[in-house]
Order: structure tokens, then sequence, then C-alpha cells
């Protein structure tokens, strides 16, 4: 029997549909600067600096982790394409930057066309909710290296900020305060602690008591994109630096923007941890400090900035729907 790249595991032709699939989803994020469709060798992308006095590129590469488990096993494939883009949004957004464009990397055990177009579909929901063009990317059939069933992906987005406007901690001053903004779950850190914790007691379409959403839902639940929110309080406030919580929690994140020198105090009784978290740490008899180190535990965004600008901040994330807790100081 002749071989073939179909019988080695790699089928092309389910490779061309999946492009097909995709293809509507990804021109929907399509803006004036974007030059190609897709299946160039490379993207195009025209960059307007007209309104910058010194543009400075930020980029940011990241991914998903083993959420995607929990995503296979729930089959459903739609909302870890927005977690990825939000996670990278939030990542350059807190050094002052306006995301411009975000590209992708999939790779797969055994591609399926209709999974393949679901993902993108959330790559391409978050993508217009943040205003950010999804100009090209690559999806990979690696049979022996995932199983069947299982994929991975990375995303990369590139960014634009003024070189005098960069937000990157050097103004954090003791006595600063730290504004706290909700997460709306895990984000996308952690899901290894958490899936061996709880599938060790659950299953993933249990609902326990107290919660209207099943195990899996709860851990599906998008990571949430601060931008909007981030690019109101730099027009509206005095802002020192943003911390975006991921993994390395609360403190392992804003140690990177505060100076040497200077110590970072949580009150970590200044806000109400989201059940979710609560659930996870009785599972595993978790001790807090690992459950600090793993989880966000309900802060997804930081805000640092002086005392006497405290009201500022809070008053102007108020007009956009979120409400800032006062979760720790600088000292």
């Amino acid at each position: 029997m002749a071989s073939s790249y179909k019988s080695a595991g790699v089928d092309i032709t389910a490779g061309e549909n999946a492009v097909e699939r995709m293809k509507t989803h990804v021109k929907s994020t399509f803006n004036k600067n974007v030059l190609t469709g897709l299946g160039h060798f490379g993207a195009f992308f025209e960059a307007d600096f007209s309104g910058y006095k010194n543009p400075v590129l930020v980029s940011s590469v990241d991914g998903v982790g083993t959420k995607l488990n929990v995503a296979v096993m729930m089959n459903k494939h739609d909302s870890v394409g927005q977690d990825l883009v939000n996670h990278c949004v939030n990542d350059i957004a807190v050094c002052g930057a306006k995301p411009l464009y975000f590209m992708d990397y999939l790779a797969f055990g055994k591609l399926d066309p209709e999974i393949a177009e679901e993902i993108v579909k959330g790559f391409s929901i978050a993508c217009r909710e943040n205003g950010v063009a999804l100009i090209g990317g690559e999806t990979a059939e690696m049979p022996g290296m995932y199983a069947e069933k299982d994929y991975d992906m990375s995303g990369t987005i590139v960014g634009v900020v003024d070189k005098e406007k960069i937000i990157d901690g050097k103004n954090v001053k003791a006595g600063d305060v730290l504004i706290g903004f909700a997460s709306t779950g895990l984000h996308t850190n952690g899901y290894s602690l958490a899936r061996k914790v709880l599938f060790e007691k659950f299953n993933v379409n249990d609902k326990p008591d107290g919660f209207t959403n099943s195990i899996g839902e709860e851990l599906l639940s998008v990571h949430k994109s601060y931008l909007a929110l981030i690019s109101h309080l730099k027009e509206n406030a005095q802002i020192n630096a943003f911390s975006h919580i991921t993994g390395g929690g609360i403190i392992g994140n804003t140690k990177r923007v505060v100076p040497e020198g200077l110590k970072i105090e949580i009150d970590w009784q200044s806000w109400e941890t989201p059940p979710i978290f609560k659930l996870i740490q009785e599972a595993g008899n978790i001790p807090d400090d690992e459950m600090r180190k793993a989880f966000n535990l309900g802060i997804g965004l930081i805000a640092i900035t002086a005392k006497d600008n405290l009201d500022d901040v809070l008053k102007a994330a108020s007009s956009m729907g979120d409400i800032g807790m006062v979760i720790g100081k600088i000292t």
C-alpha cells in the first residue's frame, strides 16, 4: 500500500476546508489598514502613526494553557479564542498601548474544520470588540505530537504607544494605593491546579450547591478585556501603573511595575473572593499562599495611583460601569 500524507495523519483537504470556514470570521475584523486577504506568505498592515509624536511598537505573545482541556471536555471551542485575544490585548494595554493587529497559531492532533472555525470565530468576536484586525495565522496538524482530540494555540498582538506615554511603573511611589477591578473567573491561569483538584471530586457538568453554572461553564468564563477601562482611566485620571493579573497572581504580576526598594501590601480581606476560587481551595485543601500564587482570586486588573488621585480613578471607572476597590498600598 502506497503511503500518503493523509495516511501519516495529515489531511490537506481538511486544512483547506478549515481555511475556507475561517475566512468570513477573519475578514469581519479587517479595517482600512489591512492590505491583504488570507493566503499570502505574509500579512500586510499599513500603520497610521500620524497621531503619534514618537511611536513605539509594543508586542506580546501568549497562550491559553490547560484551559483548553476544559474546552475539549465541554466540546465548546468558541470562547477560548476570545480568551487568547483578550489576554494579549490586556498585556499591552497595561503598558499604555493601543492594539493594532493580532495573529494566531493553532496546532491540532487531528484537524477538525468545525472546531477550527469555532476557535477562529472566538478570535474574531474579541478582535472586533477590541478594535483589532486579525490579519493572519497558522494552522498545523501534528499527529504524534498531540492526541487526536487535543489542540494548542498561541497568539501575538502588536500595538503602538507614544514613547512619552508609556506606562511602566517608573512613577510608582511609596504611599500609592492599589485599586483592584474584578475578574470574570480564572481568566487563563491556574487551570492545571484547578483541574487536578476539581475533577477528582466533580464531573465537568456538575453544578455544586450555590452555583448557577456547571463546573465546566465556570471554568470557561471568558477572560475579560480591560482595554476600554484602561483607555478611559488614562484619559481621565493620573495612573502610575497598571498590572494585568495572570500567572503568578496579584503580587507576582504587580511587582513587575513596582520600582526596587518598594513593597506591595495587599489587604486580602478587602474584597469577596468569588465562589469558584473557594470551591477550588476547599476541594484541594490548598493553603492561602499557594492560592495567591496560582490564581487572580477575583482581581483581574490593578491600577496604581497616588492617594490624592483615588477619587478621580474610582469616579472614572464607575462611569464605565466598573467598580474599583482599594485592595492595598505601596510602602
